[in-house]
């Protein structure tokens, strides 16, 4: 998935800025520190005068310290960041961190939201970013405090979710001594980070932190890790707030404007087509009224990705749902069968496309998207456009507008759609009855009915993160939290967290699974310390089900340590997820019949604050429709669950 240009009010790139060094992955060679003192005294009085002459023009901004009051450089990062305009971050701290967190006390602006485990603070980060758009911040220790980020940071360069990510590292004579919690978290994350820092100035922590917001939400967001060692938080210092932004290579690759030509021809392409038909990913969050517009404007059904949900309304007659590995099976069908496949911000996934040289086999491709890394980098398109999807939206949109009616009046696919809701009628989205078990799709379902398809949804990974996915029908973007891209299980609490924090007043609530939900279940004492009022729905099969249902399928049911409960008491619950919550204070039920879940969910909804529902569903359920890794539309499976053999 790539996103669209971020809209964010955070950074500009300086329209006047003199011309640009090239800039190094490291702010300064360790070589130059031995004249620093005396480098430092000069800078120190052209800073003030630089302070002196910003200070007319400059937009206030309400400092601690006085225009020429030195401070320390943890203080220095915090007050960077509050110019950023952040008011939360997700911070735990440890002994190379403990002067930024000193220097958070010192902040009125800032909140932090303490995680009871690293990974638990970068994935909240993660789901206040996902929910509001907005870059999400959190802070670690050096050594296993850091590394205990890499999942998340993964996760988010995956997926697209712009995050800064700030490590405390030993003193900066201890690097590469091998001292104690020392890890080189530049080289571990540099292949799963958009760019990183080793801050060894620290007059370089206000460009260094404009750069990294400015990178984490610019062009496709991605997260930017920036290592600043305790000596540098520790050292005095008088701020320059108006260094420049160095970035030339990166800023001169930002896509331009879209080109008109292309724009005109992917217009055409529309007007011959009979069978069109949108494939929209992530990169359309940011798009959404555009889409709906385009949608409006031409009637094309709209398939969307995992990570696409919500782009578009789910509910709509246009809307096909979700196309891919667990797709609708009319989704799939529009795909295989169109002659005109629109995809906008999406990068051909291997669980979207299975086998790549049979998906959408018979169309004329177009792919719009703003890396142009992704264009044609696993299925050639007929017509590519790198540009940010916004703004190609909106152009295509502005000419078929202005033909006034008349290429819109050509524009009739009618016959298409009705094809498509045959589809929909003959395989509908639907699921077993039973007697007095509760289905997990039921529980989703009533869970929608509930909260009237409004509330912001977090998952783990898992089938019921699929089941999600397919059932809870989203109407706006940024409604639906998962881990797409790494299918990182433990997501689905802390991004919950997240959200609340960046969405006071919203309902929002954790789908998770039992196998996903207790990878981070200490996060409960955050939810409660913080007074966030997430609502966790846990639908518990005491198995790893997606495992499981692979098991079933291909492995003959042969059961290889997917089974969660304890095997001495298979009849048992275990573990007992209420004594969890009970533990941390938070109201919790256990729910087992379907006839008593309706009752149930009302109650959570009702509750106030935090609240477990923990329902026991059966195993054997599987997600349906299936298509096997690698497989095509034929190879669809509609059928079946682990109560058959295979």
């Amino acid at each position: 998935m790539a996103s669209t240009l971020s809209k964010t009010p955070f950074t500009t790139l300086p329209s006047s800025s003199p011309s640009p060094k090239t800039v190094p992955r490291f702010s300064l060679p360790f070589s130059s520190l031995r004249s620093h003192s005396q480098r430092r005294l000069l800078r120190l009085a052209a800073a003030c005068a630089l302070s002196d002459a910003a200070a007319a023009t400059a937009q206030p901004f309400a400092s601690r310290f006085a225009l020429h009051e030195p401070r320390k450089g943890a203080d220095i990062l915090v007050e960077a960041l509050e110019r950023q305009g952040v008011t939360d971050v997700f911070a735990y701290p440890g002994g190379a961190s403990l002067e930024i967190h000193q220097a958070l006390t010192r902040s009125s602006a800032i909140r932090n939201v303490l995680p009871r485990h690293e990974q638990g603070g970068v994935f909240a980060a993660e789901g206040y970013a996902r929910s509001s758009g907005r870059p999400g911040v959190c802070i670690a220790t050096s050594g296993p405090g850091a590394t205990n980020l890499v999942s998340g940071l993964a996760d988010a360069m995956l997926d697209s979710v712009p995050l800064v990510a700030i490590t405390g590292q030993v003193p900066r004579r201890m690097i590469g001594t091998d001292a104690f919690q020392e890890t080189p978290i530049v080289e571990v994350t540099r292949s799963i980070t958009k760019h990183n820092y080793l801050v060894l100035d620290v007059d370089d922590i206000p460009r260094i932190v404009n750069e990294a917001f400015f990178l984490a939400t610019s062009g496709r967001p991605g997260p930017v890790l920036i290592d600043v060692p305790k000596d540098i938080q520790q050292q005095l210092a008088i701020p320059n707030w108006d260094q420049s932004i160095k970035l030339p290579g990166y800023t001169a690759r930002l896509p331009k404007s879209p080109d008109q030509k292309l724009l005109e021809l992917v217009v055409r392409l529309l007007l011959d087509s009979k069978k069109p038909v949108l494939y929209v990913g992530g990169g359309c969050l940011n798009s959404s009224d555009e889409l709906r517009r385009f949608v409006e404007l031409t009637g094309v059904p709209v398939a969307s990705t995992l990570m696409g949900l919500g782009a578009y309304p789910i509910g709509h007659e246009n809307s096909l749902q979700m196309l891919g590995m667990h797709g609708t099976v009319y989704a799939n069908y529009a795909v295989d069968k169109c002659d005109l496949l629109l995809a906008f911000g999406v990068r051909f996934d291997d669980r979207v496309t299975g086998k790549l040289e049979a998906f959408a086999s018979r169309a004329k491709i177009v792919h719009i998207d703003i890396d142009s890394a992704e264009i044609g980098k696993n299925k050639q398109p007929h017509v590519s456009v790198c540009a940010d999807l916004k703004l190609a939206l909106g152009g295509i949109n502005r000419l078929l507008e202005s033909r006034g009616g008349v290429g819109v009046r050509k524009l009739d696919f009618r016959g298409w759609r009705e094809e498509l809701n045959e589809q929909k009628r003959k395989f509908p989205l639907s699921y077993k009855t039973l007697e007095e078990e509760i289905c997990p799709q039921y529980a989703i379902e009533v869970l929608d009915e509930l909260t009237n398809g409004d509330a912001i949804v977090s998952t783990g990974v898992g089938q019921h993160q699929m089941w999600a996915a397919q059932f809870y029908k989203y109407k706006r973007p940024r409604q639906w939290l998962t881990s797409g891209g790494l299918g990182a299980m433990g997501f689905g609490l802390p991004a919950a967290i997240g959200a609340a924090v960046a969405n006071p007043g919203a309902v929002v609530v954790d789908i998770d699974g039992d196998g996903s939900f207790i990878m981070n279940v200490q996060e409960l004492a955050t939810i409660k310390v913080e007074k966030l009022p997430v609502k966790i729905l846990l639908l518990n099969n005491q198995h790893l089900g997606m495992v499981v249902q692979w098991e079933d399928r291909f492995y003959k049911s042969n059961r290889a340590h997917t089974y969660l409960g304890d095997p001495s008491n298979e009849n048992a619950i275990f573990p007992n997820m209420l004594k969890f919550a009970d533990a941390c204070g938070i109201p919790a039920a256990r729910v087992t019949k379907k006839g008593e879940l309706r009752g149930a969910i009302q109650k959570m909804l009702d509750t106030p604050g935090p609240y477990l529902l923990d329902v026991i569903v059966p195993h054997q359920e599987h997600v349906l429709p299936m298509i096997p890794s690698n497989g095509t539309f034929q190879d669809v499976i509609t059928e079946g669950d682990g109560r058959q053999s295979y």
